[in-house]
């Protein structure tokens, strides 16, 4: 019961976090931060690695985390573990909340670099603005779900270092591309990894 308290407290620190940031954004006190980041990180990762990099767009879709959730509720073959998904829907709902009401636009189309020829549906829902990266939610999401697991598992120490670390590596790289790929900018990617971060905590409830 403890534990569970803790995780709640953490998960409504960190959406107080979240709503902080969104107000500053709002402000439009990172818009030149914002732009200088996209340049330098565009102009220091050559277009070579463009592909690459576009298949986290990919992998990041609503459709591919969707079924990796369920495969985790598999896993623990338990049925409140399909509550997961509440959390995991309200932090779509709060995406789709920023994106039409705090006017911050997505990157102009220069700066764009997705390098692919397929995209999956949700990838034509455009709620409207760019803030904040559901990309970058449902990486740190369904990452620390799993780092959850992997924690509470027995496995070797070792073990854990190794996965929790390909973790870390993975979310570096799809918060990256985000912004490398001129999908969005760096507040949009703060602001999705900490409602991610939120919304993970909460789920824990159910793991």
């Amino acid at each position: 019961m403890k534990k569970k308290i803790v995780f709640i407290f953490l998960s409504i620190v960190f959406f107080l976090i979240f709503l902080f940031f969104s107000y500053l954004v709002k402000k439009d006190l990172f818009v030149q931060w914002d732009f200088d980041t996209t340049v330098r990180l565009q102009n220091h990762l050559p277009k070579k690695f463009d592909p690459y990099l576009s298949l986290f767009s990919l992998i990041g879709s609503f459709e591919v985390y969707s079924l990796l959730i369920l495969i985790i509720i598999f896993i623990r073959r338990k049925i409140i573990s399909f509550l997961v998904f509440i959390p995991f829907a309200f932090a779509h709902v709060i995406e789709i909340f920023g994106k039409a009401f705090l006017h911050q636009p997505p990157p102009p189309f220069l700066f764009h670099r997705y390098n692919l020829f397929f995209n999956f549906p949700s990838s034509y829902v455009q709620p409207g603005y760019s803030y904040p990266s559901g990309h970058s939610m449902r990486t740190v999401f369904v990452s620390f779900l799993i780092g959850y697991l992997i924690l509470n598992s027995k496995m070797k120490k070792i073990g854990k270092l190794i996965l929790i670390s390909a973790l870390f590596i993975f979310n570096f790289l799809m918060l990256l591309s985000r912004v490398t790929l001129g999908e969005h900018w760096s507040t949009d990617v703060i602001g999705g990894a900490i409602l991610g971060v939120s919304s993970s905590f909460f789920a824990f409830l159910f793991l």
